[in-house]
């Protein structure tokens, strides 16, 4: 896969790259990090402390609305990653909102609050975070269903972690208080510990996955060739560039 990073001076440059980049449908997907740090040139521009009311929200609605009837035809998705804020004086409800008006909130095919729910710690040393994704919106399927999974700060989403997270709710592996069990053989003790084996031991990790994916019914997909990458002092497998993964 290739990563394209632009960083452009303020949000209508942002939006009408995200635009132009769209139309030509040359990539899969674009992603604006962040609604909330896209700043309107108008506030550049002007002095500190002037007053730009809704400025971000009225751009955000004229800019959607353009990006919209471009995304219809050329299928790339568009993922708009934002920031809550808390409002005024609310004393019933969820007091908390997202910046950029509501055109994102109407416009959106759906909508994801990701928060992090706890520390993954080895030691006294934070190595990720559990988060936990609600869909909140959905126009494509089933709203409000949630999941949660590990984020990993060397190698990202722990794909040994969902698989143990799956494969114990299922009963391929069993948990007999911190120790884990598959095919009557211990594997570890401690969650984390566990991990660790199904990381080092790729065999394993793979048997558990097609017994996941066939009590499912889902396809059993080729395992992705992988290299170990030296990551801050420590190895990390990552998955290998190939024709097929181009």
């Amino acid at each position: 896969y290739e990563l394209y990073i632009s960083q452009p001076a303020s949000a209508e440059q942002a939006l009408e790259i995200a635009e132009a980049l769209v139309r030509s449908g040359a990539l899969d997907a674009v992603v604006l990090d962040s609604v909330a740090a896209r700043v309107p040139r108008a506030e550049i521009e002007g002095e500190m402390g002037d007053a730009h009311m809704a400025l971000q929200a009225r751009l955000m609605s004229q800019a959607l609305r353009k990006l919209t009837a471009v995304i219809s035809k050329s299928h790339t998705i568009v993922m708009f990653i934002n920031q809550l804020r808390m409002k005024i004086g609310v004393m019933f409800g969820n007091p908390e909102t997202t910046t950029g008006g509501n055109a994102l909130k109407f416009y959106a095919s759906m909508r994801l609050d990701v928060r992090r729910v706890s520390s993954i710690k080895d030691g006294e040393e934070t190595v990720g975070n559990r988060t936990r994704v609600k869909v909140v919106k959905n126009k494509v399927s089933s709203p409000f269903r949630q999941v949660e999974f590990d984020i990993m700060n060397a190698g990202g989403i722990s794909r040994e972690g969902s698989l143990l997270d799956l494969a114990t709710t299922e009963g391929i592996v069993q948990k007999s208080g911190t120790w884990y069990s598959y095919n009557d053989e211990r594997i570890g003790q401690g969650r984390e510990n566990v991990k660790n084996t199904l990381r080092d031991n790729p065999a394993i990790a793979d048997a558990i996955e097609r017994a996941i994916r066939e009590r499912h019914g889902l396809p059993l997909d080729k395992p992705a060739p992988v290299e170990d990458t030296v990551s801050d002092g420590k190895t990390i497998r990552l998955p290998v560039k190939t024709k097929e993964t181009a």
